[in-house]
């Protein structure tokens, strides 16, 4: 336009612009200031001698966090919510409490997970009781307590047993980067901070009987070959076009097969492979199963056989692989001597979630 006009009332200005760009958010350098900002508070309540030390701290928690909030879509604009802002200057302060450098990346997992969780305010509160007691908890505490959360949370998916058992081996020989914690010390150490509650009525299920349990797909029995039951799962099979490779050879006793799958609700995860043709090359592709499929399956692990003598044999021979691995060796022994029942809290499980994603970047999100 070549003429323009403008009127504006008493006491107001006006603005034009041939072009105007508009930035709305908050970028690496701005979320860097705002983190300085809220540490100048922080820096008012250390002597001069005390400074120096809890600047070089905080610097090292800043160094840990930015790098993985940029990581993380729209993480940085966490850094304009007054909320955010709170808990990161209670993460400040905690890192300025604590020498041990592996905090620095514990409380920017802390944070990272703030963000995730966005609105939901239970898990807003485990994550500002687990940042509160981050300086607090002793080395062998935490790692009791992060190897302690990975029994209760983590589990093989694939359905192959001794891959399962490598799988969970790889797991605990990052987690257990220590000498286990012994006694009662450590327990108690992380009851007076909330950590964890105690029970001294009745004892935790040693690694025996609680991994068969919540892997029963592994030690379940399964189909003896050749017999009258074996038939029927092949017809079965074939009448629901399913594969007979679904019907595997059980590692644990060579005579019976069974479904790969670490428990039978895994079932509903299975999926078939199916070649297709993309711009002319054959390439396999994943294909979920139909309701009647996954009945199908479901229909020949009823066909198990219930022997209780054999499946004993097959938890036998599942810990005798066990025992082969030396970190599920180790955690076993170490397991089987807790004295008392710990149930772990919000803010234990957070805090212990967080560490363990630490020593092992491919672990799933909390829930």
């Amino acid at each position: 336009m070549d003429k323009q006009s403008q009127k504006g009332g008493d006491q107001s200005t006006n603005l034009q612009a041939g072009q105007m760009v508009v930035h709305i958010g908050i970028d690496e350098k701005r979320a860097r200031e705002v983190f300085q900002e809220m540490n100048l508070h922080l820096r008012q309540e250390y002597t001069q001698e005390a400074l120096e030390i809890a600047n070089a701290r905080v610097s090292e928690f800043e160094n840990s966090l930015m790098p993985k909030m940029e990581r993380v879509e729209g993480a940085l604009e966490a850094f304009g919510d007054p909320s955010f802002q709170l808990l990161l200057v209670d993460a400040q302060k905690a890192a300025a409490s604590t020498e041990r450098a592996a905090d620095y990346d514990l409380l920017s997992e802390l944070l990272i997970h703030r963000f995730k969780k966005g609105d939901n305010r239970i898990a807003r509160a485990g994550i500002s009781l687990a940042v509160d007691i981050v300086d607090k908890v002793s080395d062998e505490a935490l790692l009791g307590l992060t190897v302690a959360h990975a029994v209760n949370s983590f589990l093989p998916v694939t359905g192959d047993i001794n891959q399962g058992l490598d799988v969970l081996n790889d797991l605990f020989e990052k987690v257990i980067y220590e000498d286990l914690p012994s006694g009662h010390e450590w327990l108690d150490h992380l009851d007076i901070l909330n950590a964890v509650r105690l029970n001294s009525f009745g004892s935790l299920k040693k690694v025996q009987q609680y991994y068969p349990e919540i892997l029963p797909g592994y030690i379940d029995v399964g189909i003896e070959k050749a017999s009258e039951n074996y038939t029927k799962a092949l017809e079965i099979l074939d009448h629901n076009n399913l594969p007979r490779g679904l019907l595997i050879e059980h590692s644990l006793n060579t005579d019976y097969v069974r479904i790969p799958v670490p428990n039978r609700a895994q079932i509903d995860f299975i999926s078939l492979q199916q070649q297709v043709l993309k711009g002319g090359t054959l390439v396999v592709v994943p294909v979920k199963l139909t309701e009647a499929q996954k009945t199908a399956i479901n229909n020949i692990y009823d066909l198990y056989s219930q022997d209780g003598g054999l499946k004993q044999n097959n938890i036998n021979s599942f810990i005798e692989e066990w025992d082969k691995r030396p970190s599920l060796k180790a955690l076993k022994d170490w397991w089987d001597t807790i004295p008392i029942i710990l149930t772990i809290t919000a803010a234990g499980k957070v805090l212990a979630h967080s560490n363990a994603q630490r020593c092992d970047e491919r672990l799933p999100q909390m829930d």
